[in-house]
């Protein structure tokens, strides 16, 4: 039965994974997803979702680079919007000036202060849910990435907008402001078990250009068995990692794979 279950949610993450494209600029590519769903992909490979409800919409990060990106979200939907950052990483909150409102968790704000922003920041939390009218989106806390990362989660589609919670294929944990593995290992945890008992069946992920799919529970398994070895100091199978310093990535960074999950991590600075 597993395995079919296995099988079966493999062949719908293809199957939804076909999106049609929408509309083009320089800048980006906006492409339907499914019914109401609309994947933004920036042409230096970040990542946007728009969701629309019958009274309001919301969007899912917002990018880089992209020119007027108030505008071009209203080619898509008109409704009152939500703008929520799943983290304060500037690929995915580097267009915050276009909006007058936007809603992060609080324990992302250590990195405000990289941003000139001006307009009201609203505070998430556990379990909040945003009601688009027919359409409800709920706030996951996945501290791992950065200490404030979230994951958006539509229960009735099955969908979670990951940011770069779970990675795209890779997880950066080699970052400042730091967060313990034993941390991650807990929202590993934590969404395995929503994909197994909480109706998730979708992981879309923060930089979807690299993957054009969503992940399975079959990833999830295998991040959430590396953050464990991690988590306890069984790094063997651990290769170098090559990335220029900043002022996110510090340290000796290194990575261990399984397949195509991989989870990079400071090798000085684990827990």
């Amino acid at each position: 039965m597993k395995n079919l279950f296995f099988l079966l949610n493999i062949f719908l993450c293809s199957v939804t994974s076909v999106a049609q494209e929408f509309f083009k600029n320089d800048d980006l590519t906006i492409s339907k997803l499914k019914d109401k769903t609309w994947v933004v992909e920036t042409a230096d490979n970040t990542t946007m979702y728009i969701l629309e409800g019958s009274e309001r919409a919301m969007l899912i990060d917002t990018g880089t680079k992209c020119t007027t990106l108030d505008e071009v979200v209203r080619k898509i939907t008109t409704k009152p919007l939500d703008v929520v950052i799943t983290h304060l990483h500037p690929d995915h909150a580097g267009n915050i000036c276009y909006f007058d409102s936007i809603y992060l968790h609080p324990a992302d704000t250590v990195m405000m202060h990289e941003y000139r922003y001006n307009g009201k920041v609203n505070y998430v939390k556990e379990g909040q849910v945003f009601d688009l009218g027919d359409t409800k989106v709920e706030v996951a806390y996945m501290p791992g990435h950065t200490p404030g990362s979230i994951v958006l989660l539509n229960r009735a589609t099955g969908d979670c907008f990951s940011g770069d919670a779970f990675g795209s294929g890779q997880v950066w944990l080699q970052l400042e402001p730091h967060v313990p593995m034993t941390v991650y290992l807990q929202s590993c945890q934590r969404m395995r078990q929503l994909m197994e008992q909480g109706g998730i069946c979708y992981i879309w992920c923060g930089h979807y250009p690299y993957v054009k799919r969503c992940y399975d529970l079959e990833y999830i398994r295998k991040m959430e068995v590396l953050a464990k070895r991690l988590s306890v100091g069984d790094t063997e199978g651990t290769k170098p990692f090559n990335i220029p310093p900043s002022l996110h990535a510090l340290g000796r960074s290194v990575y261990l794979s399984d397949g195509e999950v991989t989870i990079v991590y400071n090798a000085d600075k684990i827990n």
